[in-house]
């Protein structure tokens, strides 16, 4: 397996209109799939399918199945996704930022 392509990576994933959100979300301790789709308005449960597919196949996160009745599983952030959630905080800081400079204007 080839090494990922960290442009592509961030593109795909900032690219996302859900991604960041769940990120944010486990990052905050919100861990089972159930509780981020009621935390999110407008989330289905297939587009967090995907979304949390891509994040883990981007080793960004890691799931842990539970052999439980009903089964369980919960996401955590990998040491990977630790270090790239803090690009994460600098786009939020760029936005800041960016905001300040920019104040909306007056209605």
């Amino acid at each position: 397996m080839s090494t990922p392509n960290v442009h592509q990576m961030v593109e795909s994933i900032i690219g996302c209109k859900w991604s960041l959100t769940v990120l944010s979300l486990v990052r905050k301790g919100v861990r089972r799939p159930g509780e981020m789709e009621h935390a999110i308005d407008g989330l289905s449960g297939k587009v967090l399918n995907e979304r949390l597919a891509k994040l883990q196949r981007f080793g960004i996160l890691d799931k842990t199945s539970y052999a439980e009745v009903p089964p369980r599983v919960e996401y955590r952030l990998t040491d990977f996704g630790r270090h790239f959630i803090k690009l994460v905080d600098t786009v939020d800081e760029l936005q800041k930022t960016l905001d300040a400079q920019h104040p909306p204007a007056a209605p």
